[in-house]
Order: C-alpha cells, then structure tokens, then sequence
C-alpha cells in the first residue's frame, strides 16, 4: 500500500472501519485493535443513520462517545460520524482503505456486493477484510439489542458502558 497525506497532514496508512456500531460490541471492537496493528491510523466511521436498518437505539453522539471510551489506549483511532458514501469519507480523511470485519458466509455476501459498488467508485481504496475472531464470531449488535431486550445478560459482549446504557436505552423504549 502507498502512503497517503490525508487533508489534515496525516502522513501513513490510513483505513476507515465504518459502521452503525448501534451498539458497539466487543467483536467490533477486536477488529479495531487489530486494525490499528496493521494501519498507521484508523478513522472509525460511524453511520449517522443506516439505510439498511431500522433507527438506532443510540444517537451517533453516543456510539462515538462509547467508541472513544472503549479505545482510549490507542493513540492512532480516530472516530468521526458520516453521511455520505463511504469511498467519500475515505477520501476526505486520506484513507487507501476500507476496513471490515466478516463472521459468516453471509457478511461476506453482503460486503462482496458493497466492494464492488464501492470499487468501482474509487479503484483506488482497497477494502481489507479480517476474519472475527472465533470468540466473537456469533456477535451481532442486532443480535444484542434482542438478547437485551429480553433480559439477557450481554455483559461479556460489549463494554461496560455499553451494557449500562443498553438496559437504561430499552427500559425507556419499553414505558413508551
């Protein structure tokens, strides 16, 4: 990979790993620790809003919030909220690369698409792929919010703040 000078003079590898992250999970977060192994620097993107899911329990205020408490120790993360393609996001921040992490055959479906698209917008950003780590590969925020909502304990799948918010978020949700 070549080295990139992003617009605010970054120098080195640059990889977005965009997101919804409604919420964050430790698998999301075990793709970004090893991520920032490998680039110089990873800007965590996180999706105002999804148009391919349904609203977020969180705002995107609180999912940056709970992304940057998570990883504190790691001086090359950036996390930043977008609203445009991800190629876009990418350029603006001097990446060369789209970060994403795969459970199952069907991630890889649906990312097989979206490297396509997105290739054939920008062939100058590569999209990097990193298998989950076994211990989270059956991690889903979606998969979390439903556990939660039944009273599942979901503490050992997302950070602490995360599983706290989570109970406060979808007690409110349920009195409304």
């Amino acid at each position: 990979m070549t080295d990139a000078t992003s617009p605010n003079g970054f120098a080195g590898r640059i990889a977005v790993c965009p997101g919804s992250y409604d919420p964050v999970t430790n698998g999301h977060l075990d793709i970004i620790r090893r991520g920032a192994r490998v680039f110089d620097k990873v800007v965590v993107a996180v999706v105002n809003a999804s148009v391919r899911k349904s609203p977020p329990l969180f705002t995107a205020d609180e999912r940056v919030s709970f992304i940057e408490e998570s990883l504190a120790d790691l001086p090359n993360i950036e996390v930043r909220k977008f609203d445009v393609l991800i190629v876009d996001f990418a350029r603006e921040v001097g990446a060369t690369a789209i970060l994403k992490g795969l459970r199952a055959i069907s991630d890889f479906e649906y990312e097989f698409e979206m490297n396509q698209l997105n290739s054939t917008m920008a062939p100058d950003i590569e999209s990097v792929y990193m298998m989950s780590s076994p211990k989270f590969s059956f991690i889903s925020s979606s998969g979390i919010k439903e556990m939660a909502r039944f009273g599942g304990n979901v503490s050992e799948m997302v950070p602490p703040q995360v599983s706290v918010r989570l109970a406060e978020a979808l007690k409110a949700q349920a009195s409304h």
